[in-house]
């Protein structure tokens, strides 16, 4: 991290005025590599729909089945994070450095005993999942595969995700931003070993062995669990021995203390349940699209990965805006809250028009890029061009959600999603689904998305939340 950055971060934290072209530049400095960070996550999801479109759209399918099963399990260790990380960054803002550490210390335990928790759960449920969600029978084994071995890393995703948290609420943004490069890098060395068979490849009219397992759907989910495994351990020395705010010290106390658990389930426990109740809507929105067939399946699954290409700048302006927000109301410094939030609300909204315009123009590249099958091309590019013109509001959603989950304000926002996604959304695509097919459920899902960006600036700016 720069010089200039952490000393405008401890300016700020100790009460100094910060003029508007200074916070401008937080909010720059902060985002731009939580954004790259967010990118390398979706680049790495390309390279596997990729390297598994390329097997055909039944392993696209498979993959594409339960990816909202794993969003979901995903998606609670991410609350986990939040909730310490959150406490973290008032307790920085506030100068209270020992206190922040032994949160640190206290979030690594507890989200040990709940990853594993899930991990068992996961294991109990992957083999009937697929049916479940109504997949058809040739993509059900691949499906329950991939599923299993996902969650039999949780522990290793869960250390990741507290890790690049509490470095991100400390203001190091630049950490987890190279280790989330180098996961990309090293999900496509795995992946191509893994993936594939041993073959030989023509490389400059040099003939080049490949060795290779040709474990295929199974490869696909072993390459990205050892990618993130290696992220993990580099991610964890970063924070416990690299870090200056987190350094474990010798004699500390590692207890946990139930006014911290009971803060983390304050702020994180809506957030488990939005993602919950987000994921079962999506896992709702899979069983509507499973009828529709394996082209239906594999077009939806690769526009969401593609569509995330758009959106995951909105997300890593959301994780600056929380590490601000955070550490102003850990300051006091409610004026500054108040800037920092509009800020980079319209700078999320600036940026995801522009990359809306973007996904519309590039669709049939995009999505050429993640499947050979001309249907599923097809199909995926109508979808993604309904779906950008949602994507102005849906940033507003997104960076709100991250300024408001660094206030401490995680119950009001996690019902707004919560009535958004199941009232409108979900009630629209059993609608159009009927009568229009996958273009149906977008239009629905597009509907849904400015909808809910409308209720999150309305909910900025009234401005109760500030004082929660």
């Amino acid at each position: 991290m720069s010089q200039k950055q952490p000393s405008l971060l401890e300016r700020m934290r100790q009460g100094e005025k910060l003029t508007a072209a200074q916070q401008l530049e937080l909010v720059v400095t902060l985002s731009i590599p939580a954004i790259m960070a967010q990118i390398t996550s979706i680049v790495m999801q390309y390279i596997d729909a990729s390297m598994v479109g390329s097997l055909g759209a039944d392993a696209s399918a498979s993959i594409g089945l339960v990816s909202s099963s794993t969003w979901l399990f995903g998606g609670i260790t991410g609350a986990v994070a939040s909730g310490f990380s959150i406490q973290a960054a008032h307790k920085i803002g506030a100068g209270r450095e020992d206190e922040a550490r032994s949160i640190m210390r206290q979030s690594l335990l507890t989200g040990i005993l709940i990853s594993c928790a899930l991990l068992v759960l996961g294991v109990m449920i992957s083999g009937p999942l697929p049916g479940v969600l109504g997949g058809e029978m040739q993509i059900r084994h691949g499906a329950t595969v991939y599923f299993r071995i996902f969650v039999l890393f949780l522990p290793v995703l869960q250390m990741n995700r507290l890790a690049g948290s509490l470095l991100q609420c400390s203001g190091d943004m630049k950490t987890p931003g190279m280790l989330n490069v180098l996961m990309c890098m090293l999900d496509v060395l795995f992946n191509a070993v893994l993936i594939f068979p041993s073959r030989t490849v023509d490389f400059l009219g040099i003939h080049v062995w490949i060795p290779g397992a040709g474990l295929q759907v199974a490869g696909a989910a072993l390459g990205t669990a050892l990618a993130e495994l290696v992220v993990a351990g580099l991610m964890m020395w970063a924070l416990c021995v690299r870090s200056s705010m987190f350094q474990l010290k010798k004699g500390e106390d590692w207890g946990i203390k139930s006014e911290c658990l009971q803060k983390a389930l304050r702020l994180g426990g809506p957030l488990a349940l939005e993602n919950i109740l987000t994921c079962g809507a999506m896992v709702v929105t899979t069983a509507i699209v499973a009828p529709l067939g394996t082209i239906a399946i594999a077009a939806n699954s690769f526009a969401v990965t593609a569509e995330s290409l758009c959106y995951m700048p909105g997300y890593g302006i959301a994780d600056a805006a929380a590490t601000l927000v955070g550490q102003s109301i850990g300051a006091g410094e409610r004026n500054m809250v108040r800037r920092f939030t509009r800020m980079t609300v319209w700078l999320g909204m600036a940026v995801m028009t522009l990359t809306g315009i973007f996904m519309y123009m590039a669709a049939p590249f995009m999505m050429g890029i993640l499947s050979p099958d001309t249907q599923v091309c097809q199909l995926g590019v109508q979808v993604l061009r309904i779906e950008a013109f949602a994507e102005p509001l849906f940033a507003a959603s997104i960076v709100a959600s991250g300024a408001l989950r660094g206030a401490g304000d995680t119950f009001i926002p996690s019902i707004m999603n919560f009535i958004s996604i199941w009232f409108v959304r979900l009630t629209l695509s059993v609608l159009l689904s009927k009568t229009f097919g996958l273009p149906g459920v977008w239009f629905a899902m597009c509907a849904e998305l400015c909808f809910r960006g409308m209720i999150f600036l309305v909910r900025i700016y009234r401005e109760k939340w500030i004082h929660i």
